[in-house]
């Protein structure tokens, strides 16, 4: 430990350097915009690292989906440096480089969480606020994982590494940088990110870090649930959403995020409840595999069936009809939902209208069938009937009649011209 103008200063292990000979990163496989930004500021006579997902994936040999860059440039001075660009972030201020539809992310050094102006703010534990600038060597430790605590530097083209993530990324590891227990505390959200990290990237994690996860897995009520929602498209909607489940639930947090649908795991009779979840989630990462559209609200409806169904079926036993309590239903389970994960409204709605049209698909009565598949909700209604049966609720003869009805179904567009016509009175002859 030194003293340096009046200031306590920790001896930091030097970094291990990887030359270009020693690692697999070509600027080739860096797009243009993030180059132009690296040699920019390298120009101008700023520090200038390609850091993050962004050296993990590359070392990894797979496609980074987006470049972040960090500077000893502060955000102002960035900013002036590039008239593409605008200040975004509260809790850290960086800078959003724009180049066509790509965005490269600079930030400033970060260095401890509190300085002499205040800069920094913690309570309990959490970092609150975290303006505070400084070195390479006070940043790299205020990052999260190993893995991802690995600069480039452009001028080199080395790989700079203070907390043997190179090691890390050999043996497959996902491992949390200091102290595990402060670290998770500092930001909860750290202890979904371990899981989502690790499923992604098909590492394992490291004793030492995934020891803590299960007893800190309820100070993710701390967490705003905004972020949460983010978190969980970022974990769902990644493809490996049915593995990220089962290390979620390994874990304990998946009660965190989803308590109604853990308890209806926990107390489920016979194998339906996991097996419909895991097909959902199945279905999800098939999708995304084939390039085909996925949606929040497909998947939140798929989640919450099982305590809402459960809830209606209630209902429907005290004399409430099957409609209103599945209406009911769903008001108070997507309410309770919210209250944990903030999911935005056009979701829930699409979930309810999901809910609510499974009884309708059971009525296939005189017109009714055509109505239904003019209505917008009625392929993702269709296909949660499908999930149903393939899960293996008693639904199998109504999934295969609707799938048989589409395949013979009368042309759409005369079927609504008749409607139409059928609607029209005859006028009065005139005299």
């Amino acid at each position: 430990m030194n003293k340096i103008h009046g200031k306590v200063s920790y001896l930091r292990p030097q970094p291990a350097i990887f030359p270009r000979e020693e690692h697999n990163i070509s600027t080739k496989n860096i797009s243009d915009g993030a180059l132009k930004v690296l040699y920019r500021l390298k120009n101008a006579g700023y520090a200038s690292y390609l850091v993050g997902g962004s050296v993990r994936d590359l070392l990894l040999g797979r496609e980074p989906k987006d470049f972040d860059v960090v500077t000893d440039a502060t955000p102002q001075q960035v900013r002036e440096l590039f008239r593409n660009s605008r200040l975004i972030g509260r809790r850290f201020r960086l800078a959003h480089v724009r180049f066509g539809d790509e965005i490269v992310e600079v930030s400033t050094f970060r260095g401890p969480h509190h300085d002499d102006n205040g800069a920094g703010h913690i309570v309990d534990g959490r970092i609150i606020r975290d303006n505070v600038y400084g070195t390479i060597d006070e940043d790299v430790w205020r990052r999260d994982f190993t893995v991802n605590a690995l600069f480039y530097n452009i001028a080199d083209e080395s790989v700079v590494d203070y907390v043997n993530g190179m090691d890390d990324i050999k043996s497959c590891c996902i491992r949390l940088i200091g102290d595990p227990r402060r670290r998770f505390t500092e930001d909860p959200v750290r202890l979904l990110r371990a899981v989502r990290f690790a499923t992604k990237l098909g590492f394992r994690i490291s004793p030492d870090t995934g020891t803590h996860i299960s007893g800190l897995a309820s100070s993710l009520k701390e967490i705003s649930t905004a972020r949460l929602f983010e978190e969980c498209l970022k974990m769902f909607f990644n493809g490996y959403a049915l593995q990220t489940f089962e290390q979620l639930r390994h874990y304990e947090l998946f009660k965190e995020l989803f308590p109604q649908t853990e308890e209806a795991l926990t107390h489920q009779h016979g194998g339906f409840p996991y097996t419909f979840v895991a097909n959902a989630l199945r279905n999800t990462d098939n999708r995304l595999t084939q390039n085909k559209p996925v949606t929040p609200g497909f998947l939140l409806a798929a989640l919450l069936w099982l305590p809402m169904d459960r809830l209606a079926q209630n209902h429907m036993a005290q004399g409430m009809n099957e409609m209103d309590a599945i209406i009911l239903a769903g008001d108070i389970v997507i309410s309770r939902q919210t209250s944990t994960i903030a999911v935005p409204r056009r979701f829930t709605s699409m979930a309810r209208d999901i809910w609510q049209m499974q009884p309708r698909l059971a009525r296939r009565s005189h017109r009714r069938p055509h109505r239904m598949l003019e209505n917008p909700r009625f392929r993702a209604a269709y296909d949660f009937l499908l999930l149903r049966a393939e899960s293996g609720e008693d639904v199998n003869e109504l999934a295969e009649w609707w799938t048989e009805f589409q395949r013979n179904k009368p042309d759409q567009k005369s079927h609504s011209r008749n409607r139409r016509n059928r609607r029209r009175r005859p006028r009065g002859r005139k005299v």
